[in-house]
């Protein structure tokens, strides 16, 4: 693929994934709003965001299958349109039955307009290696469009009301569909299929038959255990231990600008050296700060300490993970298969946002949830670390060797 035409559909790319995921990561902000608006409890406006994410990862396999056979262009442009519905009907939404209904529809648009298709355009686009490089780049742009679509939300809430901001965020998920239509996909050399194409039944069962593959996808679990945990259930911690509110929304906000980075070089890393390695070291390092925080004295500066270093370790995963599918299993089928791993860690993020939410209601505090945190990632670590990440042709077919 040219140079020129390859930074222009990386751009397109991030932009794209940087809309979906900024609308996304700001969609608390509508929580106090909608719910005095409405008349609802919070648990209602919550269930409907865990509904967003466990629905955006039940169809992030679909969805990628269709990219994988029809193309990210159709994929990214409908499933646009489905989130700018799941906003307008939220907007629209005057009781807890249309409110989950928008969750449904929104969990279906990220899951188009998100990570998963996009980075199977940029992997297919990319030399083997440049792939995780590549994957790194568009992967870290997903952190860009919370710093300027959260203060949109914000502002557009306090001066015309949330139903205006839910609106414009209709409009920019509108500005995402217009923009896949300039999605131009090319295919690397090694990325084409040498033989007989093979179907996605095939691919699965081989996934499935693969120990690396199914190891790689329960520590993905893991990831999402922990980190939706710490978005969820940080600031009322640090409420708890007697730190100012101010600081758990600054945390937050140095979490995603230390992710920027961290994607970016773990993606650099994963070119160069071993991804699985790199994998099992984020996972380990993460719950290494989280015992170090806990350790400490909660403080201001040992909270943006810790939220520093777990932003810098946050997305890092991604372009490891799609590195790894793409050198084990090839490209053919990348977003399926990149969609059953990221259902893995959909389920652990809803898991530890719940457990969080349990484990304080029967307590009183954190205690609990933080060493179930400091056990999953010391799992994660050792499944990852020992993972098999051999080519499928060397472990499941070897007479193709």
């Amino acid at each position: 693929m040219k140079n020129r035409a390859f930074w222009f559909l990386l751009l397109v790319s991030g932009v794209i994934i940087s809309l979906a995921m900024g609308m996304r990561q700001s969609m608390g902000l509508f929580l106090g709003p909608v719910t005095a608006g409405l008349g609802l409890s919070a648990a209602t406006f919550s269930f409907s965001l865990a509904l967003q994410n466990i629905v955006w990862g039940a169809a992030q396999p679909v969805v990628g299958a269709l990219g994988d056979r029809y193309g990210a262009r159709p994929v990214v442009f409908v499933t646009a349109l489905v989130y700018a519905a799941g906003l307008l009907l939220m907007m629209a939404a005057g009781g807890p039955l249309a409110l989950h209904a928008s969750g449904f529809l929104i969990g279906i648009g990220i899951a188009g307009t998100g990570f998963g298709v996009l980075i199977g355009v940029v992997a297919r686009a990319s030399p083997p290696e440049k792939r995780s490089e590549r994957v790194g780049i568009v992967a870290a742009a997903g952190s860009l469009g919370t710093a300027f679509i959260a203060p949109l939300g914000q502002w557009l809430t306090i001066d015309f009301g949330w139903k205006a901001a839910l609106a414009g965020f209709a409009v920019i998920a509108g500005v995402a569909a217009v923009l896949s239509l300039l999605i131009r996909e090319e295919v690397a050399p090694d990325a084409k299929p040498a033989g007989k194409p093979q179907r996605l039944g095939e691919a699965l069962h081989e996934a499935w038959r693969h120990r690396g593959f199914m190891q790689m996808t329960t520590a993905y679990f893991a990831c999402g255990f922990q980190l939706i945990f710490i978005t969820t259930h940080l600031p009322k911690y640090l409420e708890l231990c007697g730190v100012s509110p101010g600081v758990g929304a600054t945390a937050l906000g140095l979490i995603g600008f230390c992710n920027t980075i961290g994607t970016y070089i773990f993606g650099l890393l994963g070119s160069r050296y071993s991804q699985k390695r790199l994998l099992a070291a984020i996972y380990g390092l993460r719950t290494v700060f989280i015992c170090l925080f806990l350790a400490v004295p909660v403080s201001t500066t040992t909270t943006l300490v810790f939220a520093a270093a777990m932003g810098f370790l946050w997305l890092g995963v991604a372009p490891l993970i799609s590195g790894l599918i793409g050198r084990i299993f090839g490209l053919a089928h990348f977003n399926a298969l990149y969609g059953v791993t990221f259902f893995s860690h959909q389920v652990g993020s809803f898991a530890g946002a719940w457990m969080g939410g349990v484990v304080y209601t029967l307590t009183g505090n954190y205690a609990v949830a933080w060493s179930a945190l400091i056990a999953i990632g010391v799992i994660a670590f050792t499944l990852q670390w020992r993972a098999d990440d051999r080519p499928v042709e060397m472990m499941l077919r070897p007479a193709a060797a």
